[in-house]
């Protein structure tokens, strides 16, 4: 039982760090209709940023002041690129972040090397918290929660609850409308493209200090935030949060429990073949639950494109 609360924790730290990135990704989704492939390496940036800035000055202005830097760095490249590119359709929007996704990690490389550099949890945060059977859960884990939440919380409710949650969300629809009105809908963009890309400096800062920061931060997070947002539906708040929750905990859970698939297989009733070598279940009767456990997100998502195409909370198809 302690093992699966210990598992319940780690998993609930690990999707709501995903949600972080991925509600930046969808908050650009839903109001700008833009898949921003680079989405990711802004995550990776906060991270250098929080690191580099926490040097000087100590994590928690770090913690503001990265996130803030790289939502200034997302307004400026959709207002004097992205901008530019969108008039002329997805792919080209789809091309131009690809593009950009290369272009900061060679920047990172240049400035910080391609080696993985240690950013320290805060001091005030370095200590177990509590304790499950004997396995310590620190502090920071449960500060990761605290800010995920809080972030979910204040997205939602500046999205359903406030003038400018409704001016940003009709700007999508009627943009000539809104204009008419009175409101500069290329800023409301920019702001929109600045804030999702501050999300996701957000969760490079945050995370960070766990998963270490080094180049490959992008790729390593770069597919699986997509998963997300698909599984949970595109441009749906409400499906990144659940989406991110149910891969942090299909994986965590799956990494920790070594199951074998042959003993499903001799509960079926099938028996282990005799020539291993020439059996095409040869690898399958050897395989564990933590050596499929990186491919189950992707699992999920192929099921839930097949029975839902517009994912569990989506209303328009992928």
């Amino acid at each position: 039982m302690s093992l699966i609360l210990v598992n319940l924790i780690d998993g609930l730290v690990t999707g709501l760090l995903l949600f972080m990135l991925s509600s930046g990704l969808t908050l650009i989704f839903s109001m700008m209709g833009v898949l921003n492939f680079a989405h990711a390496s802004f995550y990776m940036l906060g991270a250098y940023f929080g690191y580099q800035i926490s040097t000087y000055v100590g994590f928690w202005p770090g913690l503001v002041i990265g996130p803030v830097l790289v939502g200034v760095i997302g307004a400026l490249i959709e207002r004097y690129g992205l901008r530019r590119v969108h008039q002329y359709g997805h792919v080209p929007e789809l091309i131009f972040t690809f593009g950009l996704a290369l272009l900061i990690e060679e920047v990172v490389q240049f400035f910080w090397g391609k080696g993985q550099i240690a950013f320290n949890v805060p001091e005030s945060l370095k200590f177990a918290l509590f304790t499950i059977s004997g396995n310590a859960i620190p502090a920071y884990k449960v500060f990761m929660i605290f800010c995920s939440m809080g972030i979910f919380l204040v997205l939602l409710y500046i999205l359903t609850r406030t003038r400018v949650g409704m001016v940003i969300q009709a700007a999508l629809s009627y943009p000539n409308t809104v204009e008419a009105l009175g409101h500069n809908v290329p800023m409301v963009f920019m702001g929109v493209f600045g804030v999702g890309t501050a999300l996701a400096g957000i969760a490079g800062v945050i995370a960070g200090p766990t998963v270490g920061v080094f180049p490959g931060m992008a790729i390593q997070l770069g597919s699986i935030v997509f998963v997300t947002i698909v599984v949970g539906g595109l441009g749906s708040l409400w499906g990144a949060l659940v989406a991110s929750l149910l891969i942090g905990w299909i994986t965590n859970f799956a990494a920790a429990y070594s199951f074998r698939f042959s003993t499903i297989f001799e509960w079926l009733g099938l028996e282990r073949p005799a020539n291993m070598a020439e059996s095409l279940l040869r690898d399958a009767w050897t395989l564990t639950f933590p050596q499929i456990g990186p491919i189950l997100p992707y699992l999920l998502m192929i099921l839930i494109l097949v029975l839902r195409p517009y994912g569990l909370f989506g209303k328009r198809e992928v």
